[in-house]
């Protein structure tokens, strides 16, 4: 390739974009088990924890999931989740053990939910603030 000429500037070459590396494991909520404490939530270094509400947004029927394709695996949910009701699974198999133990979802695009079945999905929310007025 020629010197470019005096005064051109000069473009770095763009490095191709890398493949986000996918941790060993990630974390999976047994929703069954889950009391909506949100606990879990405080913890989670990259927000992939989500609040899922109950049945027309009742406060004590809600439920928590978390966006696989957010979670770094850090652990932080499981160690804190003071129900024990989320476990770290390999990542070849957390989408199919996500899918079996979600009951409620508020991820309607992503591909493990739209291919399960039995998994309601929240098309609507998020759930008011507490003290919240309704409105």
């Amino acid at each position: 390739m020629p010197d470019p000429l005096p005064g051109t500037p000069v473009t770095p070459p763009v490095a191709a974009p890398r493949a986000k590396k996918r941790p060993k494991e990630l974390a999976v909520i047994d929703q069954s088990g889950c009391t909506g404490c949100e606990v879990c939530i405080e913890f989670c270094p990259v927000d992939c924890i989500l609040t899922v509400p109950g049945p027309d947004f009742d406060q004590h029927k809600k439920l928590v999931e978390i966006d696989l394709e957010v979670c770094i695996g850090c652990k932080l949910c499981v160690k804190y989740c003071p129900w024990e009701t989320i476990e770290m699974i390999a990542s070849a198999d957390a989408l199919s053990v996500a899918a079996r133990w979600t009951q409620r979802s508020v991820l309607p695009q992503a591909e493990w939910i739209r291919d399960a079945s039995g998994i309601e999905v929240v098309a609507s929310g998020p759930l008011p603030l507490p003290g919240a007025k309704p409105g």
